[in-house]
């Protein structure tokens, strides 16, 4: 399966899942927030990354910039939640900064699995 990059400050939110994905085979690397995730990413080895849009440090569409410019092959899914309106249209700009898809919480498992399986296959394979 996959080696994902899952990026929240929320602890019951990365725990929850990173839970679910590693249930279906996944491989995850949680990071708390921005910079402990830019750090993950340029340790390589990842097949996509799961970001949520608000954190503190660096926020999510920060580390959307600094992926896209050091990593730039590797799929992401933003997610966000709270203030709907707000947060719909912080997703449309992820997509619109190179986010491969975008989540609006809350979501069901069954929309997040199908997501990263989407994801997953449209993805060009990395090397090394």
């Amino acid at each position: 399966m996959a080696t994902i990059l899952l990026v929240d400050d929320d602890p019951l939110v990365r725990r929850a899942l990173t839970l679910a994905l590693e249930r279906i085979g996944h491989v995850v690397v949680p990071a708390e927030n921005g910079l402990e995730g830019a750090r993950r990413a340029r340790e390589g080895g990842l097949d996509l990354a799961i970001v949520d849009i608000h954190m503190p440090d660096m926020d999510g569409l920060e580390l959307l910039a600094q992926l896209r410019a050091t990593c730039a092959a590797l799929p992401v899914i933003m997610m966000s939640g709270g203030d709907q309106t707000r947060d719909l249209a912080l997703l449309g700009d992820a997509k619109l900064l190179g986010a491969s898809a975008a989540l609006a919480k809350p979501f069901s498992l069954d929309e997040l699995y199908t997501l990263v399986a989407t994801v997953l296959a449209s993805r060009v394979p990395r090397t090394g």
